[in-house]
């Protein structure tokens, strides 16, 4: 029987929230959000105040997913509770937002697609919560960390909204999109090709297939593999290419039909991609007070040459991080915050 080690376990909180910034989110998300907070052990005996770090779950998840029950290891909570035992790290307030979407998640970033994700974190969630508890509230103490989906915010949130965070742990996170997505659009063309009707009329262009695809699975509770990796597609174009002029607000980036790529749509996703943004927010990324980025060197994904050219152009550009490449693929990773957490802690106490 695995038994868990002795210690205070620390206290979590699940408040609701009620978004202003989500209201009215064009895909009729709830606007009304749980969420969770972990309080370190000893923050209701004493009058301290402490650092602050926001978990940004990857895609398909919610922050109430990192705090539940995991077998053969640790929730998020459990793993800071355990490293604060262990001496590796000091007490901090973990934050756990529920960002999920219709679409499976987003990219923690502001789209006219899904919703401004971006303020939803930086102006609503942050001073909620530095109002709700004894936060040390300013960017020098405080942080984000993700891996995946979350790993792209941590890191885009480094470069484009500074001033609210201290230093960012990006743990496997989306970059060098011509490698992670390009080719999983064959994929997700043959997977929308099914709900092509006959009176297409054959331009290429959405004929209502991505709507009826739409339709279909989210009647299901069980998506396939090739559902799941189609929609994840979708969710990226709503977020990297949005365009109210579209039928669902945004655009797709091949030809549905031949598969050829729409340079200027592709253009599009290129102008999100970190890889192609460092140079862009060097003064913001310079600014940090810490920046971990690690991958598997096996990442089904191909994301590991994402983070060799984000890592190679950080220096190019004199910007301190920390870059660890671990013999792994993408998926339960969780054993890296183990190194990612004190860091981050260090970084902001």
């Amino acid at each position: 029987m695995l038994k868990r080690p002795e210690g205070k376990p620390g206290t979590l909180v699940v408040l609701q929230h009620t978004s202003r910034v989500l209201k009215a989110n064009p895909l009729g998300d709830p606007h009304v959000r749980k969420l969770a907070v972990w309080l370190p052990p000893g923050y209701e005996s004493s009058a301290k105040r402490y650092p602050v770090l926001y978990d940004l779950v990857g895609f398909t998840g919610s922050g109430l997913s990192h705090v539940g029950w995991k077998p053969f290891g640790d929730n998020v909570p459990e793993r800071a509770a355990r490293l604060l035992r262990e001496g590796k790290m000091g007490p901090a307030i973990f934050v756990f937002p529920d960002c999920f979407t219709a679409l499976g998640g987003n990219q923690y970033v502001n789209s006219s697609a899904i919703g401004n994700y971006a303020d939803y974190l930086t102006r609503e969630l942050i001073p909620f919560v530095d109002a709700e508890f004894r936060t040390l509230a300013s960017r020098e103490h405080r942080g984000c960390f993700g891996k995946s989906s979350g790993g792209y915010g941590a890191i885009l949130h480094a470069m484009k909204y500074a001033k609210y965070w201290g230093a960012v742990a990006d743990h496997s996170g989306d970059a060098y999109f011509d490698f992670v997505y390009w080719h999983d659009w064959p994929n997700t063309l043959n997977e929308l090709r099914k709900y092509r009707t006959r009176a297409d009329p054959g331009t290429g262009k959405d004929d209502g297939r991505i709507s009826r695809f739409l339709k279909k699975v989210w009647g299901k509770e069980k998506l396939s593999a090739a559902e799941g990796h189609c929609i994840m597609n979708l969710c990226m174009a709503a977020t990297y290419d949005p365009d109210p002029r579209a039928p669902l607000g945004f655009r797709v980036p091949f030809n549905m039909d031949t598969g050829e790529v729409l340079p200027e749509r592709w253009r599009q996703w290129r102008r999100h991609d970190p890889v192609n943004l460092v140079s862009r927010y060097r003064k913001n990324l310079k600014s940090m007070r810490g920046i971990y980025i690690d991958c598997g060197s096996r990442d089904q994904y191909h994301i590991h040459y994402g983070c060799r050219i984000l890592s190679k152009r950080l220096s190019e550009e004199r910007i301190r991080h920390v870059y660890h490449e671990f013999d792994d693929n993408h998926s339960d990773v969780d054993y890296r915050m183990d190194v990612s957490l004190p860091f981050l802690y260090r970084s902001l106490k």
